[in-house]
């Protein structure tokens, strides 16, 4: 465990000053002194600050060490020894999936310590129980679901996220939005790229990255000082799940925005689900519209219906399939998923 003090030795030994002439300058007692060189005294930003006008060792990295040391200590006391805190980065923060996918540049490998306190900074937070205590700021249904990956996974999304270039966002061009969203879907194959730059457009940030393995998350909506981000995995097998989530999202940007300002929305509840599915399916197709499509799903009849009213041929099969009119196997739904 390394402390700042065994800097300031070699410092001292290479420029030729005794302990207590630094002391002196330094205006602290021999004993206080000794404790600071021997790692038994916290080094605090007054005392970091005046170290730097006599040796000019920069502040920040007195502090750095100083914050490294006590994050270590931390550790120990909390999990014992280094085996035990491997353990814990590899199943409790998928350690080995973090450095395969490289959401984070790990500055040592070698050094576990280190390599939580990258994880640490990635996640934003100054210790693990901190980060613990942040679960209540996410909803989510518990069961099944991993808080661990699914915060990794939100840290990665916000750090795309703020890579973008965004408008401000403006709540009375919604409709406008998924108006564009709509037609977009009509006229091309999904292009990641361009969802993005129509949502940029309109002040929402968004981002579509694979979820770590055994997430089970499909999306989340939040608010990042008042601009609205929408994140959603990329682990869809169709067009229509994709958009089917994207406007699930933007259902939660629609009538839960305020709640998102202080709150992560993965799973909310029962109602506010049930009414994001709703505003998605609807966009999607409309009830008057599905009930014109379930009276007669021959292909002839549905490629009629998505030309006259510009529905991507992907949301009618699909829906089709997901409400059992037709199966997932059938060639008329793997003929349009994509399209």
């Amino acid at each position: 465990m390394i402390y700042f003090g065994e800097y300031l030795k070699d410092y001292l030994d290479y420029n030729k000053i005794s302990q207590t002439e630094f002391a002196l300058r330094l205006g602290v007692s021999q004993k206080h002194m000794n404790e600071i060189l021997n790692g038994k005294q916290k080094i605090t930003l007054e005392m970091a600050a005046n170290i730097e006008r006599l040796t000019g060792i920069p502040s920040n990295f007195i502090i750095s060490v100083e914050n490294t040391r006590a994050i270590e200590e931390e550790l120990i006391k909390e999990y014992g020894d280094k085996k035990s805190i491997h353990k814990m980065l590899v199943n409790d923060y998928d350690l080995n999936n973090l450095k395969k996918y490289k959401w984070i540049n790990f500055k040592d490998e070698t050094n576990d310590f280190q390599l939580c306190i990258d994880v640490l900074d990635f996640l934003k937070v100054r210790n693990f129980a901190a980060h613990n205590n942040l679960e209540n700021y996410v909803l989510f249904k518990k069961s099944g679901d991993d808080y661990n990956k699914l915060a990794l996974w939100i840290a990665r999304c916000d750090k795309l996220a703020l890579e973008q270039n965004v408008c401000e966002y403006d709540s009375s061009n919604f409709n406008e939005l998924t108006q564009k969203l709509k037609e977009y879907a009509y006229e091309e194959s999904y292009d990641l790229d361009r969802i993005r730059e129509i949502f940029n457009s309109y002040g929402i940030y968004f981002v579509c990255e694979k979820a770590l393995p055994g997430t089970k998350v499909r999306g989340c909506f939040k608010v990042k000082c008042k601009t609205p981000a929408i994140y959603v995995t990329s682990n869809y097998t169709g067009k229509d799940s994709l958009y089917f989530e994207i406007f699930h999202e933007l259902g939660h940007c629609k009538s839960d925005y305020n709640m998102a300002q202080n709150k992560t929305i993965i799973d909310g509840d029962e109602e506010r689900e049930k009414r994001a599915d709703k505003f998605a399916l609807d966009t999607m197709i409309n009830d008057e519209i599905w009930n014109k499509i379930i009276s007669n799903y021959k292909e002839e009849n549905l490629l009629i219906i998505s030309k006259m009213y510009k529905i991507p041929m992907s949301f009618i099969v699909g829906r089709l399939a997901k409400n059992g009119y037709i199966s997932y196997k059938e060639k008329l739904y793997n003929k349009y998923k994509l399209i």
